[in-house]
């Protein structure tokens, strides 16, 4: 069975072909509400697949299944995969086209009401997905911030998000800053709106992230971000300002925070590294800044 899904034509007319059949068959559409966008473009489908560098080994949780035309793949090349398909007709529909497959597990649910340790019950993972836009930030947040993290995450989301996620100091954000607390990302290539069916209105891009073992800062994480969320609570304003806001203090009360940290209060939030963030955090008295 792999066999032949590994020689399944994956151009984007047979792709499209094959996309149109499924949804036909099933008396399906596309549901815009849920970011519903199929993936037609085989090379982009290799391309993810090889981003996420698969072994038998390898346990993989998919988030957003849709026709199942990546679990294939991924079911061809790992261990085992966990599907989670918030649509319950898609859901279904999946349970009979992957019946042949021993090894794939398609769960009908809101992945952010799962928690990952009870997937995976003590293995390592990855997770590999085609991300509803909708939904990218909270997906990424509740993996990254389980306690049982995955080891990298491939995942296919808005290319203008990708750019975020992965923005250097300089064009940090609150979202770049929460990503690259977890782990290292990195943008694998642009994906044109035209290799799903029906088309975005927006480029996409495949971000692989590759989560650290544990942060590479030692700080207690409800507290970092509550400095975090108030050094962004005006992001285009001076670092000074822009805190002052976010704590609700005078900026003459957190000048001396920003001087025993050695951040320049002409600066801004996102010109501050992660290492930064951990030592305002720090001078602050390691606890929560608001509390």
């Amino acid at each position: 069975m792999h066999g032949l899904i590994d020689l399944m034509d994956k151009s984007p007319d047979s792709l499209l072909a094959e996309t149109r059949r499924l949804l036909r068959q099933s008396d399906l559409r596309a549901r815009k509400g849920l970011g519903q966008h199929f993936l037609i473009d085989g090379e982009v489908l290799e391309t993810i697949i090889s981003a996420a560098e698969l072994s038998p080994d390898d346990i993989i949780v998919e988030v957003g299944p849709g026709l199942g035309i990546l679990t294939r793949e991924l079911a061809a090349k790992a261990g085992g995969v966990i599907a989670i398909e918030l649509d319950d007709k898609l859901a279904a529909l999946l349970k009979k086209t992957l019946a042949s497959f021993n090894n794939v597990t398609i769960v009908n649910d809101n992945v952010l009401n799962i928690e990952p340790k009870e997937l995976i019950k003590g293995r390592d993972y990855k997770v590999v997905a085609n991300l509803p836009y909708y939904i990218t930030s909270p997906v990424l947040r509740h993996f990254l911030e389980a306690k049982a993290k995955p080891q990298t995450m491939v995942v296919m989301v808005q290319k203008e998000v990708a750019e975020a996620i992965a923005a250097k100091p300089g064009d940090m954000s609150l979202l770049s800053v929460s990503v690259q607390f977890y782990g290292e990302p990195k943008i694998i290539s642009s994906v044109p709106a035209e290799s799903c069916n029906p088309a975005p209105e927006v480029s996409s891009a495949i971000l692989r992230i590759d989560v650290y073992p544990k942060p590479n800062v030692e700080v207690d994480e409800k507290g970092f971000f509550g400095i975090v969320r108030a050094g962004f609570a005006a992001p285009r304003k001076q670092i000074a300002n822009s805190l002052a806001k976010g704590l609700d203090r005078e900026k003459s009360e957190v000048l001396p925070f920003l001087d025993r940290a050695d951040i320049a209060p002409q600066r801004r939030a996102e010109t501050l590294t992660i290492e930064e963030w951990a030592n305002l955090w720090r001078v602050f008295g390691g606890k929560h800044a608001d509390g």
